[in-house]
């Protein structure tokens, strides 16, 4: 099916259901992500994504079908066929019987389209009964949709389809499924009504209108028919509830006024044959591109394939399909020898059975798309009838596929641009990714914004400082990889933890790693986010080994709360930087600490006591450029246990217990649920 198919269903699933179906239809039919309106694709496409889409909707397939040709009316109004369709007939069934003339002009520009026939056959009892006929299996409840919704939206009535039959038509040659519809009409929509007048004053004006016309018609002259100028009167005009309705009833020659040689040199591409398929009489220009047709009775399917409706060659059949357009394909294999490397002669034409001589004549002319096809057959413009709008069709179409080669193109197009753009939105992401893991978000967006960024105090806050205990001896000892991959270990389980507890990572110095807590963005319970995360980092600190040893690394931890500055410095590689006394207390506090704990000061402890963490005091000491202070280590947090500060689901073997960080024993304390409850929430 052409591309225009699914991407209708596609509109369809996104109209309807949202854009998350489609994808997920999308992705279970294993699909492109687009259609291109001209493109042929595997009928196998379509259908997969139907099937899918009953699945994922959980519908039958008939309601998807019907559904679907619903949408596809009102789609094929929105994509400039609105006008087309109105204009194929007065009322449903002219609309129908048009559907297979329609389609053979769509195939001009849709060239390998393999569109399904339709005939109406309308029964003694007044029963209308709609003949379906498709190469495709299991779509014909698609057809109720379609026509369910024209009936409506054109004609203004209601009208149901039930299928009567379903099987394999034996008279046709190539379809593989027949369905008959029972169109019932369930009501007609009531009409406006006129505003209540005098009947009486109707009256009067309907006698003077029709004297008016009567009087005219007598100044006509007698026309040479039988019937007199009252009855021609009679005929043209209709009484019915106080409106007149003009009708047209034609009128016959008593003979034909027209040479035999004139009416096959004025149609000279038709066909005139009889009921046993003989030929009586064809046009000129049918005789020079098929010399067969010049001798005398011969059968018109020994030189004649029917190409479309695709039914058996004899009389039975073709009245049966008398409304349709008839597509004729000379045989090759009777053409002269020079001739049969050229592609074959089609005609495309209508069929008119003449009672009085029980012959059929075909009135056709070429079927040909583009000037191309004109001179492959070796044909002139001259050889089709001045009248033929053939002629104009095929300059027309020469423009029109020009134009379609033009819309393919740019549909390619609009597809590369489409890709890489996705292809952008993915990179790009990507690099905001990366910026964001340098700088908090809103700077970064700030930056990306092209507007400055002011620095800016927080009154409260807690740092972190680490390092690893011996550092300068391993470096010593290893080679340089040996430190790189065993920083990266112990830095990527670091990393994790920050977004675990949600602080900030300001930077890393070879082995010294600095976490913020309540900046950038202000938080009540930053110093027990910090506190948390350093007993985070010890735990993982045991995970990476010592490329000297062969044991765990050991670490020094320490926390100060106080205020900072903060703000972006530099241009090239800006980074996010924290300034004032509190980085230099924290600094002092990791550096006068011990391996394996975690040092807090004054601030620090005041900020986490009473918060459900065993802190234990230090005493006083000489700290460089503070002076003597009394210091604290933080032993753990009574409230967390080991897989909460580490940010890991709990195991439903994992005791309900806490474990004591410091001694690896449990603690008693229950947590309940295995949901987190951070101390840090604040119950000051």
């Amino acid at each position: 099916m052409y591309g225009f198919i699914n991407t209708c269903l596609q509109s369809l699933v996104i109209e309807k259901f949202g854009e998350e179906t489609w994808e997920k239809l999308k992705a279970c039919a294993e699909v492109q992500d687009a259609f291109m309106t001209y493109t042929v694709y595997d009928d196998v496409i379509t259908i997969k994504l139907i099937q899918e889409a009953c699945k994922v909707l959980g519908v039958s397939m008939e309601t998807i079908l019907k559904l679907f040709g619903e949408y596809f009316f009102q789609f094929c109004k929105m994509s400039g066929y609105d006008r087309m369709l109105r204009t194929l007939g007065g009322n449903l069934t002219e609309f129908i019987e048009n559907l297979d003339a329609l389609h053979s002009y769509l195939a001009l520009s849709y060239q390998e389209m393999n569109a399904p026939s339709f005939r109406v056959e309308k029964a003694a009892d007044g029963k209308v009964f709609l003949h379906y006929y498709s190469d495709r299996s299991g779509l014909c409840h698609i057809v109720p949709g379609i026509i369910e919704a024209v009936a409506k939206d054109f004609f203004d009535i209601d009208v149901t389809l039930d299928i009567l039959h379903v099987h394999r038509e034996e008279e046709r040659t190539g379809k593989k499924e027949h369905v008959v519809f029972l169109i019932v009409q369930k009501s007609r929509r009531q009409m406006r009504r006129a505003k209540p007048k005098d009947s009486q004053g109707d009256q009067e004006a309907l006698e003077a209108a029709f004297l008016r016309m009567k009087e005219k018609y007598l100044r006509v002259s007698v026309c040479p028919v039988k019937k007199s100028r009252w009855e021609v009167v009679r005929s043209i005009v209709m009484f019915g509830k106080g409106h007149l309705r003009n009708t047209f009833e034609p009128i016959y020659p008593e003979r034909l006024w027209i040479e035999e040689r004139t009416f096959c040199n004025a149609f000279p591409f038709h066909l005139v044959f009889d009921e046993s398929l003989q030929v009586k009489q064809a046009g000129v220009n049918i005789q020079k591109y098929v010399p067969g047709l010049q001798i005398q009775k011969i059968r018109l399917d020994k030189y004649f394939t029917i190409v479309h409706p695709q039914v058996a060659f004899n009389i039975f059949s073709i009245c049966k399909f008398i409304n349709s357009q008839f597509v004729l394909k000379a045989r090759r294999e009777m053409m002269p020898e020079a001739w049969r490397s050229r592609p074959p002669l089609k005609l495309r034409g209508q069929m008119i059975w003449m009672e009085s001589t029980r012959c059929m004549m075909y009135l056709g002319s070429p079927k040909l798309r583009s000037l191309r096809e004109l001179e492959e057959r070796q044909m002139h413009l001259s050889d089709i009838a001045p009248h033929d709008t053939t002629r104009d069709l095929i300059l027309l179409n020469q423009q029109r596929l020009a134009e379609i080669e033009l819309s393919n193109q740019l549909e390619r197009k609009k597809e590369e641009l489409r890709v890489l753009s996705k292809h952008l939105a993915v990179e790009k992401k990507k690099t905001e990714t990366l910026l964001y893991a340098m700088l908090p978000k809103h700077v970064a967006n700030q930056l990306k914004e092209g507007r400055k960024v002011a620095a800016g105090e927080f009154q409260t806050c807690t740092i972190l400082f680490s390092d690893v205990v011996t550092f300068t001896n391993i470096c010593a000892a290893c080679e340089p990889i040996q430190i790189v991959n065993m920083l990266n270990s112990m830095y990527s389980k670091f990393d994790r933890l920050t977004s675990v507890h949600e602080v900030y990572k300001v930077e890393t110095i070879g082995d010294a790693y600095m976490v913020v807590g309540g900046v950038p963005v202000p938080v009540g319970s930053h110093a027990q986010r910090v506190a948390n995360f350093a007993l985070g980092m010890r735990i993982s600190a045991k995970e990476v080994m010592n490329p000297v040893t062969g044991e765990p690394i050991q670490i020094r931890v320490g926390l100060h709360t106080g205020p900072v500055l903060a703000g972006v410095v530099g241009e090239k590689m800006p980074r996010y930087c924290l300034f004032g006394d509190t980085v230099n207390t924290a600094s002092r506090m990791e550096s006068h600490g011990l391996p394996n704990k975690v040092h807090l000061s004054p601030t620090a402890y005041r900020a986490l006591e009473n918060q459900g963490f065993e802190i234990a005091e230090r005493g006083e000491i000489e700290v460089k450029g503070k002076g003597k202070m009394t210091t604290y280590f933080l032993i753990r947090n009574m409230n967390a246990s080991e897989a909460e500060l580490m940010g890991r689901p709990r195991t439903p073997l994992q005791p309900d217990g806490f474990l004591n960080h410091s001694e690896g024993k449990p603690s008693g304390t229950s947590v309940g649920n295995g949901r987190r409850k951070w101390i840090h929430s604040d119950r000051r």
